[in-house]
């Protein structure tokens, strides 16, 4: 059974703390659950950023790293939605988890989600960006607050951006570094909150990661033919070299941030864990009691025409 936006009963109303809210993925889930009723503080570490936060959401200061400001922070808060900074240096996401595990006990949250943003796979691996990962849901899962983890795939708004709009506008090219035929269960940011705020209540199980992903599994020929079908044009799917992402990705961002993000896409295009970006929608649906957004539907709803990337 599905759960639409609805205004909360005052006896379930939750006062949440979302990391990330001024950014794509805690803002849509700090804006759900706000839309759902519940009371949302938006932990920001640059209050000049506050405003960039959905609106009913409030702004409280805090940084990960700042365990005594954390702590703050999370003072009356009964759960919490929270993910990692684009970090991948383990001494450093060893300190936020613990800072965030520890905060969360003090304040007495009943239930906290974690995600990962990324799929784990169940095999040791030499990349930080699933390592690093598995290292803070390990510290969490063993805190005392309950948690539940959450391991989307790849989000569909990455190809609403100014690396993949134009080129998908002007040229009917859709790339991505992963080979054409991995099957990927894309995501959209409003189906991540709607499985977070989920995720929050009593009945989802906690004590274990989930993965999460988009109502279709498709490869990128697949995913081509939807963008051709909606957009009423030829498209066609083109694999881009990791390392040419790698190369783009260190000159926007430090190399060691672009090597953490980049380890996940190197992993996915090796035969290894060939579901790994694919976890079945119907699972998704089941634990969670979410509808997922078609890719179709999902497509139609972006103002291409806008430029608004």
């Amino acid at each position: 059974m599905t759960r639409d936006i609805r205004q909360t009963a005052s006896g379930d109303r939750k006062h949440v703390l979302v990391t990330g809210a001024n950014g794509f993925q805690g803002g849509a889930v700090a804006r759900r659950l706000a839309a759902e009723g519940h009371a949302v503080r938006g932990l920001v570490r640059d209050r000049a950023k506050a405003a960039a936060l959905p609106a009913g959401v409030t702004p409280v200061d805090g940084d990960l790293a700042d365990a005594d400001a954390l702590r703050a922070a999370f003072e009356g808060v009964t759960h919490a939605v929270v993910a990692l900074p684009l970090e991948y240096d383990p001494g450093t996401v060893t300190r936020y988890a613990g800072n965030i595990a520890e905060a969360a006990h003090r304040a007495g949250v009943r239930r906290l989600v974690f995600n990962a943003n990324t799929p784990v796979p169940d095999e040791p691996t030499p990349y930080a960006g699933f390592e690093t990962r598995r290292l803070a849901e390990r510290i969490l899962l063993a805190g005392p607050v309950p948690v539940a983890v959450v391991r989307p795939p790849v989000y569909l708004e990455n190809l609403f951006s100014p690396w993949n709009g134009p080129a998908l506008v002007d040229h009917g090219v859709l790339t991505y570094p992963l080979p054409a035929d991995r099957k990927v269960a894309w995501m959209s940011h409003a189906d991540l909150a709607r499985v977070a705020a989920r995720a929050l209540d009593d009945d989802v199980p906690t004590g274990r990661a989930w993965p999460v992903g988009g109502a279709e599994p498709l490869t990128g020929p697949e995913l081509a033919a939807v963008f051709a079908r909606v957009l009423g044009r030829e498209v066609s799917y083109l694999p881009l070299e990791v390392r040419v992402f790698e190369e783009a990705l260190g000159r926007a961002l430090t190399p060691g941030t672009a090597a953490g993000v980049a380890g996940v896409y190197h992993y996915a295009a090796s035969s290894r864990a060939p579901g790994l970006l694919a976890p079945r929608p119907a699972d998704t649906e089941s634990v969670f009691g979410v509808r997922l957004t078609p890719v179709a539907e999902w497509i139609r709803a972006q103002p291409w025409g806008d430029r608004a990337w």
